[in-house]
């Protein structure tokens, strides 16, 4: 593991997450009323802020928290008291925007709640990750993938019958056959591929103009870290892959992803692209990825800070990986 592995975004912050405390409903009830307590906000998976990239936090009283039916999800324990989350995913503007996805941005402003004052507003996390404060990115990372989780497994997954939230937010049973199911965490691999002085980088089909970065993955049931990596660069680009290296992970809660960033030695150069995979992929040379990092190449878009792959490649330039 790199020295620095854990300085990427949404990595470690020291978030004291209180696990001991997801079974204390009546410890819950009473930090839901108390004064210390403070509660982030989701709409269909974008952050209330109360800054350019700063996670506003209401207090428990504030009217957009009132009446609902979802009871917050405990994401920790900050100095002042207990951290929750709120999903408010069911409120319909009239314009209702969408996650777009890699490299497109989120068309700005987004709609404002009525409930919600002047000087909060909500943003589209994929274009502040980059500048947030660790611990707001780890708290909003946690609540993000969790609110994914809970949207899509609202049934059990044994009997089919409806599931309902338990543990503060994070398990799920199933009254029907006492099912227990818990937040799901999908492995993906994510390689620094280097022969040389050369990087190897692709584009996946649909991305915008320019946009350029490291191969990845998912990790596949009874398949190591390693062997991913060089499954997933052999199916991708026909390249085979040598010596392979643990460099850092990130959670990546677009939507429930933990990326193993790794850096491998290819054994040739001759890229064959599976157009099913891949757009396109191709070498490129570290004064190429100097300058895209800078935003000066011609044809290769800046990466997207925040990234994983942002990092590391900022990294690889700088020879600091090890």
């Amino acid at each position: 593991m790199m020295r620095h592995g854990e300085e990427v975004t949404f990595g470690k912050s020291g978030l004291d997450r209180a696990a001991e405390l997801r079974g204390r409903d009546d410890v819950l009830a009473a930090a839901r009323l108390s004064a210390t307590s403070e509660c982030i906000l989701l709409w269909r998976g974008f952050p209330l802020l109360s800054g350019d990239a700063v996670l506003a936090r209401l207090a428990m009283d504030h009217p957009v928290l009132q009446g609902r039916d979802a009871v917050p999800i405990l994401l920790g324990r900050s100095e002042n008291g207990l951290v929750f989350a709120q999903d408010i995913s069911e409120w319909s503007p009239d314009a209702a925007p969408a996650d777009l996805g890699p490299g497109h941005h989120q068309p700005a402003p987004l709609p404002q709640h009525p409930e919600i004052e002047q000087g909060y507003h909500f943003g589209d996390l994929r274009g502040i990750m980059g500048r947030m404060e660790r611990r707001d990115a780890e708290t909003l990372s946690t609540a993000r993938a969790l609110f994914n989780w809970h949207s899509t497994h609202k049934f059990c997954a044994r009997c089919g019958q409806p599931s309902q939230m338990s543990m503060a937010g994070w398990q799920r049973e199933c009254n029907a056959c006492g099912g227990q199911h818990f937040p799901r965490t999908d492995p993906v691999v994510i390689m620094l591929i280097t022969h040389g002085n050369d990087l190897l980088m692709g584009r996946s089909p649909g991305w915008p103009d320019g946009m350029w970065s490291l191969l990845a993955g998912f990790v596949e049931p009874g398949e190591s870290i390693e062997g991913a990596v060089r499954r997933e660069v052999m199916e991708e680009a026909r390249i085979p892959v040598g010596d392979v290296e643990y460099l850092s992970s990130q959670p990546w809660a677009f939507p429930n992803s933990l990326m193993f960033g790794c850096r491998g030695e290819a054994l040739g150069r001759e890229i064959t692209v599976d157009p099913v995979e891949l757009d396109d992929a191709r070498w490129f040379s570290k004064e190429e990825v100097v300058d895209a990092l800078s935003g000066t190449h011609q044809s290769v878009r800046p990466f997207r800070r925040g990234a994983i792959a942002e990092f590391l490649i900022r990294n690889w330039v700088a020879d600091t990986l090890d």
